[in-house]
Formats: C-alpha cells, structure tokens, sequence
C-alpha cells in the first residue's frame, strides 16, 4: 500500500486538501466550531478545489469528508459572509445557484467521489452527501433534510431530486415534508448509506472503498459513474441498454481492459495507463 502523501491546504481556514493513498484527494471541511457550516469562504474555496480536481488526471477517487465530529450543519443561518444584501432578489438568486453549483460539480465529477460522513449532514450538508457516489456513516450521524424546518422549500440544492433516486420517492417525499431527524441507521435501512461503522473507523472505511475503486481501470470507472447516473434520467429500457452497448464497446477495446484481463489470469494487481 503506497505510504500517505503530504496535506496540503487550499484555505486552511475552510478547507483541507490531503492525499491518504495515491491516486485518492481527500477534501476536509474546516470550520468545526460552525460544525462544518456552509459560508461564502467554504463555498467559494470548496467549489475552486473540485473544478481543479476535475482535471487532476492523478486523482481517481475523491474522499469528501467534515472535521471535527460533523459532517456539514448546512448553510451558516449565523452568517454567510458574501457582503451581497439579502434584500435584493437577483443578488439573492446568484448566492443560491453558487451554493446549489457544489453538487453539480461533485455529481459530474467524473472521478467518484465517496463521502465518509460523521455528525450532522443538514440541509446543504445533506445535499453533499447525496451528490456523492457512495455513502459511509458513522453510528453517531444524524441527517436532515432541514430546509423546511428553517422556513424555506425542502426542494433545495439538489435534493428534490436526488434523494428520491437513491432512496425512493416515498422514503424521500415523507423526509422532505416533515424536515425530521433521522439516524445512520435509519439512512442505511433506506439506502443512503452503504454501511455504518464505527466513528473512528468511518475514513477508514471510505478509504477501503476508494481502494477498491482504484482497483479499476480509471476509464472504466468514468464511464460507469457516467452511465449509473444518465440510467436514472432515461425513459426507457432500450435507451439505457443503448447507452450500456456503447460504454461496452469503448472500454473492450481500451489498453487498460487488455491489462486488466491480463493481470486476473496472471493473478497480479493491474497497471492502468487510462487509454
């Protein structure tokens, strides 16, 4: 296993760039006394980082994770910071579709991105977790959605629309309208986390998933995140199987598919090259 790489800090104030195993970026929120809340530094940094992720070919697996006990309480209510007035709807409007563009940009990251969650996930927090391609919390996790409780719409920051495609539209609809609390073992039950461990073994338990995912050729995984989450937007059967022949013949005949063969029958880890 390659030795852990050395931190570095885009804003040490908001947010912690690590590198735990080649080829994975872990990104730490940083504001543990807001309990990891959202403001203008934490958006505007956290958005930087992913667009720089986004074209970091050494990267293949993103590891999105809060410090201090929380994961993220959602947008800071004490606060965000931006200097814009609140009492002018367009200067309103730009703040929101900043905030909302985090989880675009961690959706169409075409690394995966595995979000080990311990503590509160709230609100813009929660959104966080469901724009991740995996999910892993802690016993001690607790998740809301949170925007309505606050006075505002549930339907925020993505989650109207990715909440019910991972756990369902009932599940999802009847957590949207009561803004209730609900516990790691609640949001395993109904698949938004994949598993609950322990919370001293939560990152640890992100990272083995990021190792497996390593284990893949890094175009095959691309195409995969791709093709999982364009197979919830398509009307039919045969789109998505259309799609499937496509991604099938593309990665078949990648140098990376010939090595992964190969490494299986000569019972060897691969060595990909992405092409």
């Amino acid at each position: 296993m390659p030795e852990p790489q050395t931190d570095t800090q885009t804003d040490p104030q908001t947010l912690r760039v690590s590198h735990p195993r080649e080829g994975v970026t872990q990104l730490t929120l940083n504001r543990p006394e807001r309990l990891n809340a959202l403001d203008h530094d934490l958006v505007t940094t956290l958005s930087a980082e992913l667009d720089r992720v986004r074209d970091d070919r050494s990267c293949r697996v993103v590891v999105l994770t809060g410090a201090g006990g929380a994961f993220c309480s959602g947008l800071d209510l004490f606060g965000y910071g931006d200097g814009e007035p609140i009492d002018e709807p367009l200067a309103v409007l730009d703040r929101q579709r900043r905030i909302a563009h985090l989880t675009e940009q961690l959706h169409t990251l075409p690394q995966p991105v595995v979000a080990a969650v311990d503590g509160a996930a709230a609100g813009g927090g929660l959104a966080l977790v469901c724009a991740s391609d995996v999910r892993v919390a802690s016993t001690r996790s607790v998740f809301k959605v949170s925007f309505i409780t606050a006075g505002y719409s549930a339907c925020d920051i993505g989650v109207s629309w990715l909440l019910p495609r991972i756990v369902g539209a009932g599940a999802a609809h009847e957590l949207m309208l009561t803004g209730r609390l609900f516990d790691a073992e609640e949001a395993a039950r109904i698949g938004l986390v994949a598993r609950v461990v322990e919370p001293e073994d939560v990152l640890a338990s992100a990272l083995a998933t990021a190792e497996q995912i390593l284990a893949n050729g890094p175009g095959q995984v691309e195409l995969t995140k791709q093709g999982m989450w364009l197979a919830l937007e398509m009307p039919s059967l045969r789109a998505g199987i259309e799609l499937e022949n496509r991604q099938q013949v593309i990665t078949a005949l990648t140098a990376d598919s010939a090595e992964s063969r190969a490494a299986f029958l000569e019972k060897r880890p691969a060595t990909y090259h992405r092409r």
